[in-house]
């Protein structure tokens, strides 16, 4: 019988770093010693492997990327023997529309609780596109063999779809829609209308026949939602949204690099989100008020917002109108603002008084030698501390103390950045620890191997178990990075 220890141990499995160039040599293999060990462990003692939930495995070093097929296969037979795993992290291979033995062994895994799809190229659709535009570029038999890898995700919560080069997915692989020539016709696989517990939805860097305004109204009842670098949706695409039925539910919503033109539109998408709860917004333009509309403060409110990532490249009205209608009471529940792009320091004056925004690290040895890059966080705090010192060392108040018309003493006061008694407090720390950018991105779940938090750290010898009497054989290693844990979540 498995001791409860024993189901505890084997509940979360994180394989880390890589192996052992002389074990690897020893046991005559090229990779994945410690997998293959893994394996024939869940195997064998089926008891503890129906308790695995997450497994972490390495991810493949660059003068590995020849053996990929095989290294996906290994993990992909790792997988099969998990038969309630939810987690997957640390192996996300490209799709590229043809059969994958990964892709197979995740698809039969009921419980699974979060995917990420990277969508990449494929031949014949690339041949396609030469001899026809799109849609249409995609087969019945390439969507329906997508689609149906789907069909066993019952208690999926959190989907993220990201396209790094030219990977397609057509809109009716997305949701399902009406047919132009026929609207009674209803057409398509549509994937996420197969996902019953879906919860939390990205989707990045698709073209406009992939997804526009039009699949964008079609999507299910939500509580997050992440669109980035999406091309064919629009300002009036993401009004009409606020509208649906389907939307009123979301409490987080994000727009990276949407290009959202007039403010007026994120102020209807505030006001119909009656459930909103985080809203992040990041864009190199100013959304502006349109030409000849009268502008009534609080232009953007939201009544139970309590986060809010507000980043705007390019010095325009955005910030100004923001913080009048904080001042006219538009966010009565926010607690948190995060602003990197705070030009003139007008969002850093409406928060708490701060004593210190940069961090530690700034000032460790990699911060320096990584400099300083334009837009990056580093940068935002340095120049919200610079406000900060400032302000201390100005004269903003003046004690005047006097008897009988005879000034007797005058005490001078230095001032300080923020507004007593304000409820909202300004961050400038990003979601992933030890990063520049204050939004996390597919690149840093690429990177959560690489280096530890706040900078580096020694990685991990073996040598916190060098009393063991069994010696250095038994305890010593590699040594291998201590791994940064970043979780789908953090996207929403």
């Amino acid at each position: 019988m498995p001791t409860l220890i024993g189901i505890v141990r084997y509940a979360r499995i994180y394989v880390v770093g890589h192996d052992s160039k002389d074990l690897l040599k020893r046991a005559r293999l090229k990779m994945g010693l410690r997998l293959r060990q893994l394996r024939r462990t869940l195997r064998s003692r089926a008891f503890l492997a129906q308790h695995v939930v997450e497994l972490k495995v390495p991810q493949l070093q660059s003068d590995h990327e020849p053996m990929s097929s095989d290294w996906v296969n290994l993990v992909a037979s790792v997988v099969m023997a998990c038969p309630n795993l939810e987690r997957l992290t640390g192996c996300y291979p490209t799709y590229g529309h043809k059969y994958d033995r990964l892709v197979y062994a995740l698809s039969t895994r009921r419980q699974l609780k979060q995917h990420l799809w990277l969508i990449g190229e494929n031949s014949a659709i690339a041949l396609r596109s030469q001899k026809q535009l799109a849609p249409g570029l995609m087969d019945q038999a390439q969507k329906n063999m997508f689609a149906g890898f789907h069909d066993m995700w019952s208690s999926l919560t959190t989907l993220l779809l990201h396209s790094p080069n030219q990977g397609i997915l057509e809109k009716d692989v997305f949701v399902k829609l009406r047919d132009d020539a026929d609207p009674r016709n209803i057409r398509g696989p549509s994937i996420l209308q197969r996902l019953p517990s879906l919860q939390h939805l990205c989707i990045s860097n698709f073209d406009m026949d992939d997804f526009d305004d039009n699949t964008l109204q079609h999507l299910p009842p939500l509580q997050s939602l992440r669109l980035q670098d999406l091309e064919g949706v629009t300002f009036w695409g993401l009004s009409e949204f606020s509208r649906k039925r389907n939307a009123s539910g979301i409490r987080s919503l994000a727009l990276v690099n949407m290009d959202v033109l007039y403010i007026s539109a994120i102020s209807k998408l505030l006001v119909r989100l009656k459930n909103l709860r985080k809203f992040t917004l990041v864009q190199d333009t100013s959304p502006e008020v349109p030409p000849g509309e009268i502008v009534m403060q609080p232009i953007v409110a939201s009544p139970l917002l309590e986060f809010l990532h507000w980043d705007i490249l390019v010095p325009g009205s955005a910030n100004d109108n923001l913080v009048a209608a904080i001042r006219e009471g538009g966010f009565p529940r926010l607690r948190t603002i995060r602003a990197p792009s705070d030009h003139y320091g007008l969002i850093q004056a409406l928060c708490k008084p701060r004593a210190q925004i940069e961090l530690a690290s700034d000032w460790s040895a990699q911060g320096i030698a990584a400099g300083i890059a334009p837009g990056g966080l580093r940068a935002a705090r340095r120049a919200a501390q610079q406000r900060l010192e400032d302000a201390w060392m100005t004269v903003q108040y003046k004690v005047v103390v006097q008897e009988d018309a005879v000034v007797n003493e005058i005490f001078d006061f230095n001032g300080f950045m923020g507004t007593v008694g304000s409820i909202i407090e300004y961050s400038l720390e990003p979601d992933v620890p030890g990063s520049d950018h204050a939004l996390i991105d597919f690149e840093d779940i690429a990177r959560s191997e690489e280096q530890g938090v706040n900078g580096p750290m020694t990685g991990c010898d073996g040598s916190w178990n060098s009393k063991h009497p069994a010696g250095t054989r038994w305890w010593s290693h590699r040594e291998r990075p201590r791994w940064r844990k970043l979780d789908l979540s953090s996207f929403f």
